[in-house]
């Protein structure tokens, strides 16, 4: 059974649509819980949703951002602390 270029192109299109939507939902998360791992995710899964044309676009961005924000908000608490590590 062989799979025609369509139905490849349909696979690949659904495959950045999820990665767009991983990056949103990880740097969602990654405002609450492990920003250093959840953070650079994010940015890594958007950048590569967007590199291959995802039709998410927006939510690419979004997680793109997120990210971006994960790491800034570690930062600040970094440079609140004086540690690695954050807590409330």
């Amino acid at each position: 059974m062989q799979l025609t270029a369509e139905a490849g192109r349909r696979t690949g299109i659904r495959d950045t649509d999820g990665m767009a939507v991983a990056s949103f939902v990880l740097g969602l998360l990654g405002l609450l819980v492990l920003n250093v791992f959840l953070g650079p995710s994010a940015i890594v899964l958007a950048s590569v949703a967007l590199w291959r044309g995802t039709a998410r676009r927006g939510r690419a961005l979004l997680g793109l951002g997120l990210g971006v924000a994960d790491l800034v908000v570690l930062v600040a608490f970094m440079q609140a602390d004086g540690t690695i590590s954050w807590s409330f």
